[in-house]
C-alpha cells in the first residue's frame, strides 16, 4: 500500500472520527426545550462554526502524527513533490468532493422552499460537508488503487 493510500485511508477515519463525535457531543448539549429563531441561529452557527475550526486543526494534527508515524514505521520519507498522475487524481477528487457538496446545498435549498425547519437545512449542509470530504478521499484511495 502506497502513501497516499494510506493517507487516503486516515483521511476518512478522521473525517468519521470528528464530525461523529463532535456531533454526538452537541447533541448531547441540545435544548430540550424548543428555542426562538435567534437562539436557533446561534446554536446552528456555533455548531458548523466550532465544527469547522475543530475539524480543520485536527486534520493538522492527525496529518503530522501520521507523517510521524509513516516515516518511523517504514523509514522512507513521504513523498515530497506531486507528479501529473497526483495532480490529476486531486483534481477528480475535488471534483466529486464538490460535486456532492452542491446536491447537498441544493438539497438544504428544497428544504427552505418546502417550509421545513431550518434545522433541517444545517443538518443537510453539515451533512453535505462530510459527505463531500469522505467523497473526495475515497475518489483518491480509489483511483491510486485502480489507476486513472
Amino acid at each position: 500500500m502506497t502513501y497516499q493510500e494510506k493517507k487516503s485511508i486516515v483521511s476518512i477515519v478522521a473525517a468519521i472520527l470528528i464530525t461523529g463525535l463532535y456531533s454526538a457531543f452537541k447533541y448531547a448539549h441540545y435544548p430540550a426545550e424548543e428555542l426562538d429563531a435567534e437562539a436557533l441561529y446561534h446554536y446552528w452557527g456555533a455548531f458548523v462554526l466550532v465544527l469547522l475550526l475543530v475539524s480543520i486543526l485536527a486534520h493538522i494534527v492527525i496529518s503530522i502524527v501520521f507523517n510521524i508515524v509513516f516515516r518511523v514505521t517504514t523509514r522512507e520519507k513521504e513523498p515530497g513533490f506531486a507528479d501529473e498522475l497526483d495532480k490529476l487524481i486531486e483534481l477528480k477528487s475535488n471534483r466529486n468532493g464538490f460535486f456532492v457538496f452542491i446536491l447537498g446545498f441544493l438539497l438544504a435549498m428544497v428544504s427552505l422552499v418546502l417550509n421545513k425547519p431550518i434545522s433541517n437545512m444545517f443538518i443537510i449542509l453539515i451533512t453535505a460537508g462530510f459527505l463531500s470530504d469522505i467523497t473526495g478521499s475515497a475518489t483518491k484511495l480509489y483511483h491510486y488503487r485502480k489507476g486513472v
